[in-house]
């Protein structure tokens, strides 16, 4: 009698753990390609893997977009059933003898340089391996999503739900100059006075033929659309730095990167508005947790590092 009612009410086969791994490593990356690489699958395989979870919940999980992978909403649904057990499991079963893998970290160079690897030395003696790579945010983001990078400082919040981030710092932007030209150009009285007027006709040095930091504090601090062409561009901050105390001209550079040359006096602040214009940096990573442990003992330093 009870196989015949069994036959009556079948019970569902259990999920394959496989297919439930390559879902959930296609559900964070975005992508049928990334999340074979992550894997060490082919992409064809992993298409077929997902096909066949599909076809056993009889549930359309990836809408297919020009570029990656879109959630359906039922995959969303599962994602947030199975990812704390499967992570736990991922945890136990790689707790072995083994040496981590190294935690491959990208961001903006400048940040990297001053605030970032003068304080890895406890990271270094506690075993990490560490593999970095400076680079522009979004091309990083995209690494990240294909699983190339573990951790990227990055200087905008990414969108959607590939990624995860965390603020990790404020970057105040300053408006410098050498010291001589600064007494030619009269600030910061001068500037206080008369606003950007003040820096007609001063050489401006740059990061980019756009101007993307300078155009940001001209319309923050003076609430003027900028319109000149910079005397020097250079794609490298600590050049631009160089280049502006060598008397170049002017430029607008991150505190951080200046503090230093600011304290000796190698640079001179030309304006202190009261209100500075401030840029976000996070801390992003796909969701989840990392199969390498030092993934977790890197991001914990870099956000107390942060905070102080």
């Amino acid at each position: 009698m009870r196989d015949r009612e069994s036959n009556h009410h079948p019970v569902a086969a259990p999920l394959d753990l496989n297919l439930l791994r390559t879902f959930l490593t296609v559900y964070r990356t975005g992508s049928f390609t990334a999340a074979a690489r992550l894997l060490g699958l082919s992409q064809p395989t992993v298409t077929t893997q997902i096909r066949a979870l599909e076809r056993q919940l009889g549930r359309e999980l990836f809408e297919r977009l020009a570029r990656g992978v879109a959630p359906a909403p039922y995959a969303d649904e599962l994602a947030a059933r199975i990812v704390d057990p499967l992570d736990s499991l991922a945890t136990v079963t790689g707790a072995d003898d083994a040496p981590a893998e190294p935690v491959h970290l990208a961001g903006p160079a400048e940040f990297l340089t001053v605030s970032v690897l003068p304080g890895i030395a406890p990271l270094v003696e506690s075993g990490v391996r560490l593999r970095v790579t400076p680079g522009l945010t979004e091309p990083l983001l995209e690494d990240l999503r294909a699983g190339r990078h573990d951790l990227v400082i990055a200087t905008f919040r990414p969108r959607g739900r590939t990624l995860t981030s965390v603020p990790l710092n404020d970057e105040e932007f300053v408006l410098v100059a050498a010291p001589d030209r600064a007494e030619r150009i009269g600030s910061p009285a001068r500037i206080a006075t008369e606003g950007a007027a003040a820096l007609h006709g001063v050489p401006l040095v740059a990061y980019a033929e756009d101007l993307p930091i300078v155009r940001r504090y001209w319309r923050h601090v003076f609430g003027k659309r900028l319109t000149r062409d910079p005397a020097v561009t250079m794609p490298d901050l600590n050049a631009v730095k160089a280049a502006v105390m060598g008397g170049a001209g002017f430029s607008v550079l991150p505190r951080y990167l200046c503090a230093a040359e600011l304290a000796s006096g190698a640079l001179v602040l030309l304006h202190d508005p009261d209100d500075p214009p401030i840029n976000t940096g996070f801390l992003v990573q796909r969701p989840g947790a990392s199969g390498n442990p030092h993934v977790a003992l890197v991001r914990d330093h870099l956000l107390r590092a942060a905070r102080g």
